[in-house]
């Protein structure tokens, strides 16, 4: 490896895994399906969040700003985060 590819190597963001998908949580008629985002070595708090079925549904992608660093513990947090926004916007998370 030349010194130029070994610094670009210490500035370039390496690609991300693809995340397994997570069982999806019933919430007040909402559907959350944690997915969290690699990055790093942390994981960065996301989910999808439905709502309704066919024609009718209705998506959220959620995504905050937290990096967590163990995976499951970001899911337990996505999941609060989740269930709170659900509380406090219900069918206006939509709009």
């Amino acid at each position: 490896m030349s010194l130029l590819s070994g610094l670009k190597s210490l500035f370039t963001a390496a690609p991300s895994a693809p995340a397994k998908e997570e069982d999806p949580i019933v919430h007040n008629g909402f559907i959350i399906i944690p997915a969290p985002i690699n990055e790093g070595g942390q994981h960065r708090v996301a989910a999808t969040i439905t709502k309704g079925e066919g024609e009718d549904q209705k998506v959220h992608k959620f995504i905050r700003s937290d990096l967590i660093g163990s995976r499951d513990e970001c899911i337990t947090i996505t999941i609060k985060k989740a269930k709170m926004t659900i509380d406090q916007l219900g069918d206006r998370l939509f709009n």
